[in-house]
């Protein structure tokens, strides 16, 4: 089994009028470095998008 993080992508992609995606919580940025993203830098992004989520009050994950 593998420790690498899995994408947070629930497959509702649209971006907000901040570059936020709304399914997701991650930015525009951050969605297109996921692919060539080392492990610790995808942790990071999970842990600003949990941030982003939280803050949101989002239902979802």
């Amino acid at each position: 089994m593998s420790d690498a993080p899995e994408s947070p992508c629930i497959s509702i992609c649209s971006l907000d009028e901040n570059d936020i995606c709304e399914g997701c919580f991650r930015s525009g940025n951050e969605i297109v470095d996921w692919f060539t993203a080392d492990d610790e830098r995808k942790r990071e992004i999970l842990k600003v998008t949990a941030q982003r989520r939280s803050e949101s009050g989002s239902l979802w994950h």
